[in-house]
């Protein structure tokens, strides 16, 4: 019965922080007791793992109502924040259009694709080499 309560109370504290770590100091659990008994008992897996995910949807909650005061108080920061995230208009994004056709580059054409791909910087030097072959 006292393993029982103190799983509980650790569930209960993960649902407050979704942080493993942090839940474990509260109770005065460790990480490996409560790995040991993820692993051995799936009732347990389960709860932890809806405490988890009610944790996290707590944060984010409190995250977003945090952002929110900052956007009435006028932070850019948020604001922008907010926007990128949460407009179209305003993401970062990279749109690739092709054509279904197998034609190679042109010499002109492949130096603007180098260029595009080393502002976006999602590429490294070794994948720009091989379009300049």
């Amino acid at each position: 019965m006292k393993k029982n309560k103190i799983q509980d109370q650790f569930l209960e504290e993960l649902t407050k922080v979704p942080i493993v770590q942090v839940a474990c100091e509260k109770t005065g659990l460790s990480r490996n007791s409560v790995y040991r008994w993820r692993k051995e008992d799936k009732t347990f897996e389960k709860k932890m793992d809806e405490a988890l995910t009610s944790g996290v949807a707590f944060v984010n909650d409190m995250s977003e109502s945090q952002l929110l005061t900052l956007i009435k108080e006028k932070n850019y920061s948020a604001i922008s924040f907010w926007l990128r995230h949460r407009n179209d208009n305003y993401k970062d994004r990279i749109e690739i259009t092709t054509k279904e056709d197998n034609e190679a580059l042109s010499p002109s054409q492949a130096k603007v694709v180098r260029h595009a791909l080393k502002l976006a910087s999602i590429t490294k030097q070794k994948s720009i080499r091989k379009i300049n072959k």
